[in-house]
């Protein structure tokens, strides 16, 4: 017995309640009465409703971009990397503090140019989350982002061992 019959059969069951007499007289006289009260109001909310989806759209797209152009740090990883990842991004800003206080007009050339190596450094270890995204958490990838790490100490610390260089040698430039 299919579904249609079984209502067919069983009609009683189902149609409990009836509305009451004229109720779809009123019901229409009302749409009516609320169609030409609204003027032309039903068109405008549409049109509204159309640009707020046509908004949300937009927004939803330009999100879902957003979010896809960026990747997972080695934090997101595991507990073990979260403390490895803060235990190098500590280091790197305590060392770039540490420059930035050291800084005077005779090494600026020397602390800009190893800055932008690590600018080219920080865009390396931005790609190398993406590939993290899209490998899955790779082995080789989590290597080469540490390695990104312990590359930007280590031009940090060249830099303080060529600052200190520089520190020792000022005095006796002044005293010739």
């Amino acid at each position: 017995m299919n579904l249609e019959q079984y209502f067919d059969k069983n009609k009683e069951m189902f149609d409990a309640y009836e509305p009451n007499e004229g109720h779809f007289e009123r019901f229409r006289a009302r749409l009516e009465s609320q169609d030409s009260n609204s003027g032309g109001r039903s068109s405008f909310s549409y049109y509204i409703m159309a640009v707020a989806a046509s908004v949300l759209l937009v927004f939803g797209y330009w999100l879902g971009n957003f979010n896809s152009n960026k990747g997972i740090e080695l934090a997101d990883v595991s507990p073990q990397m979260e403390e490895t990842q803060n235990f190098y991004v500590s280091t790197i800003r305590k060392e770039m503090e540490t420059i930035s206080g050291k800084r005077t007009e005779e090494n600026t050339r020397i602390i800009d140019d190893a800055f932008k190596q690590l600018e080219i450094l920080e865009t390396n270890y931005q790609k190398l989350t993406l590939e993290l995204k899209e490998s899955g958490a790779d082995k080789r990838v989590i290597h080469a982002m540490i390695t990104n790490f312990q590359k930007r100490l280590y031009v940090l610390e060249n830099l303080m061992d060529r600052l200190e260089e520089l520190e020792v040698m000022a005095p006796q430039e002044n005293k010739v």
